[in-house]
């Protein structure tokens, strides 16, 4: 049970926490969580965040390694920079209808993550902001997410499926890099914007060939052959398709492709 004396506040801000951890139960005198304000607490198993809070900020339980699970209120309005970031052994995360924005790496590299819902008042996903999450294997992008940011899934190795709202309007530079568990993806016509490398490494989208081919770009070959001829109609290839493909030898270029 926590103490009073374990919190440093003032006027409303939770600035440090400076008691031993495990299951800690935030003041409801607490209006925001500072930036690091938890940061690097091993010890912390889980927290509990009054309504009050409205903002929880920058790092503010970065590398809180034993946080095993937390229920973000419905006052909180945004969520900070790799607020939750690299906690390793979070499994689940609620987040309210009053969030709007999570941050660039809000929840970067927290490995034992298992599925996310993100609401339906978040309008775009931030840099990074669920990349390295190796465990995750559900995630549900709701209809008013219009951009998803730069490496915002990278390295989400168990994600099976993504389906992306008729809302997204663009898809960042490796938004999906590396989730080589991914068997299918929609997009639909309204994203006009597919940034370089967005599904390299995603050899589970490979065709029968070994070609990753989405909207006549080619993100990667994860085939067996020494010698390949890319398919007519790619028009560009992306960064990285051939990335480890230490047994090719030779590669023929149709002519339609205009950049490389």
């Amino acid at each position: 049970m926590s103490n009073i004396s374990d919190f440093i506040i003032e006027d409303g801000v939770l600035t440090s926490y400076n008691g031993p951890g495990g299951n800690v139960v935030i003041p409801d005198s607490v209006m925001s969580i500072d930036e690091e304000a938890f940061m690097w607490c091993s010890s912390l198993t889980s927290v509990t965040i009054p309504d009050s809070v409205t903002s929880i900020g920058n790092g503010a339980f970065s590398h809180c390694s034993s946080l095993k699970n937390v229920v973000i209120p419905d006052g909180v309005t945004e969520i900070g920079n790799w607020a939750f970031s690299a906690c390793s052994s979070l499994t689940s995360v609620t987040i309210p209808n009053s969030v709007t924005s999570i941050g660039t790496g809000a929840f970067s590299g927290c490995s034992s993550l298992t599925s996310v819902v993100i609401p339906s008042s978040v309008t775009s996903i931030d840099e990074e902001a669920f990349s390295d999450c190796s465990s995750l294997k559900s995630v549900t992008i709701p209809d008013s997410v219009t951009s998803i940011g730069d490496e915002a899934f990278s390295g989400c190795s168990s994600l099976t499926s993504v389906t992306i709202p008729d809302s997204v309007t663009s898809i960042g530079k490796a938004a999906f890099f590396q989730c080589d568990s991914i068997t299918s993806v929609t997009i639909p016509d309204s994203v006009t914007s597919i940034s370089n490398g967005a599904f390299t490494g995603c050899r589970g989208l490979a065709d029968p060939s070994g070609f990753v081919i989405i909207r006549d770009v080619l993100y990667g070959y994860y085939g067996r052959g020494e010698k390949i001829v890319i398919p007519d109609g790619v028009t560009s290839i992306g960064n990285g398709a051939f990335y480890w493909r230490t047994s090719l030898k030779s590669v023929t270029i149709p002519d339609g492709v205009t950049s490389i």
